[in-house]
C-alpha cells in the first residue's frame, strides 16, 4: 500500500483518489485556521501558484488535533481559507492526523518515516514526489517560502 493507493474525501465531499496526483509532486500540509502558523496559508497558496503549472499539488489537510485549533465544520474552513487568504490549492475534509485514528495516508507516512516523522503541530509538511514516494518533512517553523522548502520542490518536481 502505497501513497497513491490511498485517497481522502475533498473539503466539498467529493472523492479524492490520490491515484490522480500520481506523476505530480505533492506538498501534504496539515492546517488549521486559529493556529499562530495560520498565516502560512498564503505562502502555501503562492508556493501552488508558482509551480502548480510545473505539476506541485499543494494539498491542505484541516486537522483540529493540535490545541483545538480547526473547532470548525468544512464549510466554515473554506470559507476561512478562501476569504482571508485566497486559497484556491485543494482542501481535504477534516481529519485527524495523529493517533490510532489518524488517516490512513498519516498512517501510511508513519510506517514510512517512523512515529518520530509524525506531525508535531499544525502545518507540518511532507512533500511526496511524483513515484509516491516521501523525500522531504518539513516541520511547522519551515516557512513555505524558505529556501531550504523550495529547493526540495524544485527537487520533486516531475
Amino acid at each position: 500500500m502505497g501513497f497513491h493507493d490511498l485517497a481522502f474525501v475533498s473539503i466539498t465531499g467529493e472523492p479524492m483518489p490520490l491515484a490522480a496526483f500520481r506523476g505530480k509532486a505533492v506538498l501534504l500540509v496539515n492546517t488549521a485556521s486559529q493556529c499562530g502558523f495560520t498565516p502560512q496559508y498564503k505562502g502555501l497558496q503562492a508556493l501552488w501558484e508558482g509551480y502548480k503549472d510545473k505539476d506541485l499539488v499543494v494539498l491542505g489537510v484541516p486537522s483540529n488535533d493540535f490545541g483545538g485549533q480547526e473547532p470548525e465544520g468544512e464549510v466554515k474552513i473554506q470559507e476561512f481559507c478562501e476569504v482571508r487568504y485566497g486559497v484556491d490549492f485543494p482542501l481535504t475534509k477534516k481529519e485527524p492526523v495523529i493517533g490510532p485514528d489518524a488517516h490512513p495516508v498519516y498512517r501510511w507516512i508513519a510506517g514510512v518515516v517512523g512515529e518520530a516523522g509524525a506531525p508535531k503541530w499544525n502545518f507540518h509538511k511532507y512533500l511526496i514526489d511524483p513515484k509516491g514516494e516521501i523525500t522531504g518533512v518539513f516541520g511547522s517553523k519551515v516557512a513555505p517560502d524558505s529556501a531550504d522548502l523550495k529547493t526540495a520542490i524544485e527537487a520533486a518536481l516531475p
